[in-house]
């Protein structure tokens, strides 16, 4: 199996993974609702869980794609550290959301009335809300990096690159200017968004039929 056609996969199976997690994603008032806080947190936990589990996925789908779109002006590349940058801010944003929160509900719900658990909630919703905006805003970056790459190499088709550089900046104008929450249904259209990109580039990378040389034979002959 050749690089392009892994790396289409793992783009694929990542893109998948955040549609699922967003789609299964309980709100706070699900996990406060009398009667249902168990269910509801195993749920937090699981999809949190298959959200982290998704992201080194998506990371290697991002390093094929990087090879594949890989030219001296560098943009591939760039696009790459971005990305990496908004997978860790991702990673913490899933993990206090998903790891951190129902804790801290817990706590909440056997104290209504101490104040500091308030307020440590509201702190760690703060955290989130911080991590996902860092993630939305780098991750567009790099969508518009890799855009910019496909639309000025041609390696790919033309149509996703033109998507990717309208995309990009529409994301971050809307969610910079707060115009868009990132709750549960904000973030899910962000993560949405993003995987139609993401899975029609991995489609285009499963479609190809060569792959880069091979270096290793080259050097042997």
């Amino acid at each position: 199996m050749t690089d392009d056609r892994m790396g289409g996969i793992a783009l694929i199976a990542g893109a998948v993974g955040g549609i699922v997690t967003m789609s299964l994603h309980p709100t706070g008032h699900d996990l406060m609702a009398p009667g249902h806080f168990e269910a509801a947190a195993r749920m937090v936990a699981f999809v949190h869980a298959l959200a982290i589990v998704s992201l080194p996925i998506q990371f290697l789908g991002a390093l094929a794609l990087s090879n594949r779109l890989a030219a001296p002006n560098r943009l591939a590349l760039a696009a790459l550290v971005v990305y990496g940058f908004a997978l860790a801010a991702v990673m913490s944003a899933a993990a206090v959301s998903g790891f951190v929160a129902p804790r801290l509900a817990r706590e909440m719900l056997a104290s209504p009335t101490t104040e500091g658990w308030h307020i440590a909630a509201d702190y760690n919703f703060f955290l989130n809300q911080a991590f996902a905006m860092l993630y939305a805003v780098a991750s567009s970056t790099a969508i518009v990096l890799w855009s910019a790459a496909i639309t000025r190499g041609g390696q790919l088709a033309r149509g996703v690159g033109i998507y990717g550089l309208l995309l990009g900046p529409l994301t971050i104008l809307v969610v910079g200017s707060g115009h868009l929450r990132l709750g549960v249904h904000g973030f899910g259209m962000v993560v949405l968004t993003q995987a139609v990109w993401f899975i029609v580039v991995g489609v285009l990378l499963l479609r190809r039929q060569k792959d880069a040389p091979d270096l290793s034979s080259k050097q042997e002959s």
